[in-house]
């Protein structure tokens, strides 16, 4: 979906650039400007289908988590990053469609469009620290120790695992903090456990199958740690992210009226 979305935006601006790149002034003469202008075939068509694909996303995921219809088939992790997705290349096909010209009830649009997609992406990063369940529900912290422990009993019953490599593993204690400072932390620890196997004699896979529950563990910790803080940012993050939505919405049915019934713009194709 990335390269999807990749390939959207040099295509819009490969087959525009000469369009986009005439000053605002200069645009009537240039040879192709019913094509591209904001009302024309290419460029209206833009608005159109941008706004169809944020419909589709925003409804598609509210409806399916509120009411899972969809989770029989589908995960919600996998619905959010369809939302994402829609909700990505939507604005960029808009952002094409203004050709660049901000201004007026279109300005208000777009700089909501820009906020919602921002906080969309942030909100993404919290969602992700928040350990789900295979339907999308959090997991509560029992919950997480019991998967914990899980992992743990499963290291345990190996008899060649001594006490020197089960205190590296239990002593863990991730760093607090954001970035990379606790993901790598992690990976050493992991790294420090897979030298100390290598000298056993356990076969290779029952130290891959090890190192899969360290790594567990290890993850469980580091979100664990942060589970409170993640959970309230992500109810803070809501409170934000519907606003800037509402507004972007409102905003654009306003932008669609005005021009239809007001302007009487057509998308003619």
């Amino acid at each position: 979906m990335v390269l999807i979305t990749v390939a959207v935006t040099v295509y819009l601006s490969w087959v525009g650039y000469t369009y986009y790149a005439t000053p605002v002034v200069d645009r009537f003469s240039h040879p192709q400007y019913d094509w591209f202008k904001s009302s024309g075939t290419f460029g209206g068509g833009l608005g159109v289908i941008g706004t169809i694909l944020i419909f589709i996303g925003v409804v598609l995921y509210i409806t399916a988590k509120k009411y899972r219809y969809l989770e029989r088939w589908v995960r919600l992790k996998y619905l959010l990053e369809f939302h994402i997705f829609l909700c990505t290349v939507g604005p960029i096909m808009i952002l094409f469609h203004t050709t660049f010209k901000f201004g007026g009830i279109v300005s208000i649009a777009f700089w909501s469009m820009v906020l919602v997609v921002l906080s969309g992406v942030i909100g993404r990063y919290i969602y992700l620290q928040i350990p789900q369940a295979v339907n999308g529900r959090a997991l509560s912290l029992e919950e997480l120790n019991g998967m914990r422990n899980e992992a743990m009993a499963s290291i345990r019953k190996q008899e060649q695992i001594d006490g020197d490599i089960y205190n590296t593993i239990m002593t863990f204690d991730p760093p607090a903090g954001w970035g990379l400072k606790p993901i790598l932390e992690g990976r050493k620890r992991i790294k420090k456990v897979a030298n100390a196997l290598a000298n056993t004699s356990l076969s290779r896979p029952e130290q891959e199958e090890i190192l899969k529950n360290v790594r567990t563990e290890i993850t469980l910790k580091r979100k664990m740690k942060r589970l409170d803080l993640m959970q309230s940012l992500f109810k803070y993050w809501h409170v934000a992210h519907r606003p800037f939505a509402l507004i972007m919405l409102f905003v654009v049915v306003l932008h669609v009226g005005v021009a239809v019934f007001y302007f009487g713009y057509t998308w003619e194709f």
